[in-house]
């Protein structure tokens, strides 16, 4: 496993990210202009759904239907074990564990996406349609987690005498999530692909294939600079989410790899699968939770989600995963 993180610490991504990071640790002004960041996201999310769909269209439905299932397992229990634990581990109110679910349920499309180049790397890629799964976790965590806490606060308000307010409608959320970017290029992706088929993507892959991994370090390398700008947070979430941040994508990545090994995924598709499940949103989930839970504290789930959660999966969550599916493969 050290030799693994080692190879992962000096590959182009992590080095590429620590930059960033090191970037605003020197106080220096520098960031990607806003609409090139913009552009990069647009270029990763639809190259990765396009990719994804040529690939689903060779898989058959015996092999989807087991890791699709266990997808939607990681679902639930990814923001139900997170709320338990801020809840009653870490003593936080029903609305601030309720947030941090919703991000922890969810998934990071960067963080899949390091973990897919990562399988490559080692020689090792995992399983063509690992896309459409990121896809199915995208968002029933953040519904699950965001309901649990407004039944939950509306329980607290009813019983106090309290109103319960006019927050964002379950529909509401559910049209946020579903139109939003990430998944309107990755399913939109999924789809074009899957109707194109290998001649289209041979057509148009010298865009979408060859410039992936240099668009992908440029992207980290703004990643770094938007984590780096939240260190400060840190001394303001305190030591428990500090561990939080790490222990728990280790737990959750570690029942990602056992479901994906026995949903039948290769080691590398159970260490992405793992990935993800160890993850945490901070596209998605944070517009969901402004708009139905406004007060939650963002300070906690973003600082939590940026500034520990990814760069820990990034720079020794990987190689981490996919050691674990390694020795339970042997």
């Amino acid at each position: 496993m050290i030799e693994t993180l080692k190879a992962n610490l000096l590959s182009p991504i992590p080095l590429a990210f620590a930059l960033g990071i090191a970037t605003r640790l020197m106080r220096s002004e520098f960031s990607l202009p806003k609409d090139i960041y913009s552009a990069l996201s647009i270029y990763l999310l639809f190259a990765l759904g396009l990719k994804g769909g040529v690939e689903l269209a060779h898989a058959s439905f015996d092999t989807i239907i087991a890791p699709a299932g266990v997808t939607l397992l990681l679902g639930c229990i990814t923001p139900l074990s997170t709320y338990a634990v801020m809840r009653y581990v870490g003593r936080f109110g029903t609305s601030d564990a309720a947030g941090m679910a919703a991000h922890y349920g969810s998934v990071s499309a960067v963080t899949f996406i390091a973990a897919q180049q990562f399988m490559q790397r080692v020689g090792a890629p995992a399983e063509g349609f690992m896309p459409t799964l990121l896809t199915l976790l995208e968002s029933p965590g953040i519904h699950i987690a965001l309901a649990l806490g407004a039944i939950q606060r509306n329980k607290q308000l009813l019983a106090s005498g309290g109103d319960t307010g006019a927050h964002g409608s379950i529909k509401e959320v559910l049209h946020e999530v579903l139109t939003g970017r990430t998944m309107i290029l990755l399913v939109g992706g999924l789809i074009v692909g899957y109707f194109m088929g290998e001649s289209g993507w041979k057509a148009v892959s010298p865009f979408f294939d060859s410039g992936f991994k240099g668009a992908l370090m440029l992207f980290l390398l703004e990643m770094g600079i938007v984590a780096g700008d939240r260190l400060g947070d840190l001394k303001k979430v305190g030591p428990f989410l500090l561990a939080f941040g790490i222990i728990m994508p280790l737990i959750h990545g570690a029942i990602g790899v056992v479901l994906g090994e026995w949903a039948g995924l290769s080691p590398s598709g159970a260490a992405v699968l793992g990935t993800m499940a160890a993850s945490a949103s901070y596209i998605a989930a944070p517009p969901a939770v402004r708009l139905t839970l406004p007060e939650a504290n963002p300070t906690y789930s973003l600082t939590a989600a940026l500034a520990i959660t990814f760069p820990f999966n990034i720079l020794a969550g990987i190689p981490i995963y996919y050691s674990i599916a390694q020795a339970i493969a042997s």
